[in-house]
């Protein structure tokens, strides 16, 4: 495709792969006649000046570049450490500023007496490369431009106040229409455009390129991305991944955080489903924090400033997340906690945050809690923002029902049992997390006990305190029946334990023997109360010996044995009865 936009001639080529693949669009810019007929613009002494033909190399340092011409050069502009000899009357006919800054060292006296006037642009957008396209351009040669180069020769056109004002056909108004083709034509174009604009800030966002790109970027986003040039793999499919939502993920994700804020805002105002957004911030995330390291690492950044770089992305993320409920998950949201615990954000922010997440924790499963640690000597998984989430909740679940906390008790006693088994997991770390909950949080231990029984198998150097401290939470009544005989034959248990549970199962066994209306042994009877006795003698710290242990299961085994009999002979007798009603 070719169209000719004010002397600006476009040369459109079939886009291929990814938005850092393929051809850019091309521009040629054709420039007005200029007052000045050079032949070339020429470099010498490896540094950039512009002088005749006839003038002799700079005896000062840099790079020069020189223009052929058969008139004597009279203007040296510096751009960092080059050197442009030029022409007073083919720079200032088209430049603005180059017109005042000229007129005001003429006013100062310099350059009356033949001599050139020297004019300092140090803080010109695009630097040496793009300065050489604007000469050029006053030189009456034609400027090649991509959309690359495009954003930057923009920005330095009206740095330097190059309006049709001045001469009709200038170079604002022609690279400004490349601009808006380059931005609205092609969707790699238009990441191209905006990754330019990163060296050419905050000239960029002032000139609202930025913005035209994000609003760009959102319609295409929000659009069938069928209905516009985009990358495409050698099938001729969408590279856009599994996702037809998705597709726009990648490449959102290579821009930097402060043009990535204006696309996501620009998103949310086209009416993208918050869980889109939400999805694509979690997607950038994960692109650019490997673990918990921010992968942008310049050496010639200072350490400090790196580490507020950080700490601002991170607030940034966060302050952007959508609102709306569900649309970014628990596991995301904690990441985001964990990232901001280490960079240490703003604790208001990193509350709200916790408030959050502790407001999911009902709809959550205990998959979603598991945020990878990367120390070697760190637990697998991070328990510390599970134990600050949970106690958020607690604070605000004061006034929840008893059936909404047993949700999330049954959540976290599924969470101790995938992390149990971590050898580096401490026991103040997991009680903390046992007694986060209050009492009336469990209406079952069955998973409790097995995440404590899987800890203790894990760790088998903890002393017989430690053991008791850690089954402290657990209650016997809380227990099913398979899981209480577990526990009574479980080595791993603290003696203190095991006793209390069999103390407990044979008055449990004494009560149905009771209920049952039959004869009691008084023996029994009184052994039941010997025991009881002895619970009390374990709650003031004595513990019963191996051999005790082995007589009190050996009791609750004919116990067992005698209730069977009395439930035998019940059935008999109402057999009997009913027999005798029939007949």
């Amino acid at each position: 495709m070719r169209s000719k936009m004010m002397g600006c001639r476009v040369e459109h080529q079939s886009t291929h792969g990814s938005v850092l693949g393929g051809k850019p669009n091309h521009c040629v810019i054709y420039p007005p006649k200029s007052s000045i007929v050079a032949e070339e613009l020429e470099r010498r002494n490896n540094d950039w000046l512009n002088s005749p033909s006839s003038s002799s190399s700079s005896s000062s340092s840099g790079t020069y570049r020189f223009v052929r011409t058969k008139v004597a050069s009279d203007l040296m502009v510096q751009v960092g450490d080059f050197s442009f000899h030029l022409h007073k009357l083919a720079m200032v006919s088209k430049s603005g500023y180059l017109n005042r800054l000229v007129f005001a060292k003429r006013s100062e006296g310099h350059g009356h007496n033949g001599g050139s006037l020297k004019i300092v642009l140090d803080d010109l957008p695009g630097g040496t490369n793009t300065f050489e396209s604007i000469v050029n351009f006053c030189y009456g040669f034609k400027v090649d431009v991509t959309a690359t180069s495009i954003a930057p020769l923009y920005c330095a056109a009206n740095f330097l106040e190059m309006s049709d004002d001045l001469h009709q056909g200038n170079l604002i108004s022609k690279t400004e229409a490349f601009l808006s083709f380059a931005i609205f034509s092609s969707w790699k174009d238009t990441f191209k455009v905006l990754k330019s604009c990163e060296s050419v800030s905050p000239w960029s966002k002032d000139l609202l390129i930025v913005k035209q790109c994000s609003d760009a970027i959102a319609w295409k986003a929000s659009t069938d991305p069928k209905a516009f040039t985009l990358g495409q793999n050698s099938n001729g499919n969408l590279n856009v991944g599994e996702s037809s939502d998705t597709w726009w993920f990648q490449d959102v994700s290579t821009l930097r955080i402060d043009h990535f804020i204006q696309v996501i805002e620009s998103i949310k105002r086209k009416g993208v489903k918050p869980e889109l957004v939400g999805s694509c911030i979690a997607h950038w995330t994960t692109k650019w924090f490997s673990g918990t390291t921010f992968v942008f690492d310049d050496p010639t950044i200072p350490k400090h400033l790196t580490q507020k770089l950080q700490r601002i992305t991170i607030e940034s993320l966060i302050n952007m997340l959508p609102a709306e409920k569900n649309s970014v998950s628990c596991n995301f949201l904690l990441y985001l906690v964990k990232l901001g615990l280490k960079i240490q954000v703003n604790s208001e922010l990193l509350s709200k945050l916790e408030t959050r997440i502790a407001s999911m924790l009902e709809q959550c499963c205990a998959q979603d809690l598991l945020v990878k640690n990367y120390g070697d000597k760190d637990t697998t998984y991070d328990v510390g923002i599970v134990i600050r989430v949970v106690k958020a909740y607690v604070l605000l679940a004061l006034k929840n029902s008893r059936a909404r906390l047993c949700i999330v008790g049954r959540l976290i006693d599924g969470y101790l049992t995938l992390i149990a088994r971590d050898i580096n997991l401490t026991l103040i770390d997991f009680k903390l997390l046992v007694d986060a909950l209050p009492i009336n949080a469990r209406s079952c231990d069955n998973n409790l006990y097995r995440a404590i029984d899987m800890y203790l198998k894990a760790h088998p150097s903890l002393m017989e305190e430690e053991r008791a401290s850690v089954c402290k939470a657990m209650e016997y009544h809380r227990l099913s029946e398979d899981a209480r005989q577990h526990a009574m034959k479980n080595g791993r248990l603290p003696l203190k334990i095991i006793t209390e549970f069999m103390l407990l199962e044979q008055v449990k066994m004494a009560r149905s023997i009771s209920a049952s209306k039959s004869n009691i042994n008084p023996r029994t009877t009184t052994q039941v109360i010997m025991k009881m006795n002895n619970k009390k003698y374990l709650e003031k710290g004595f513990i019963a010996p191996q051999k005790e242990i082995m007589l009190i299961r050996k009791e609750v085994e004919n116990m067992k044995m005698q209730l069977n009999q009395l439930q035998m002979c019940k059935l008999k007798l109402q057999k009997q009865v009913q027999r005798s009603c029939i007949k």
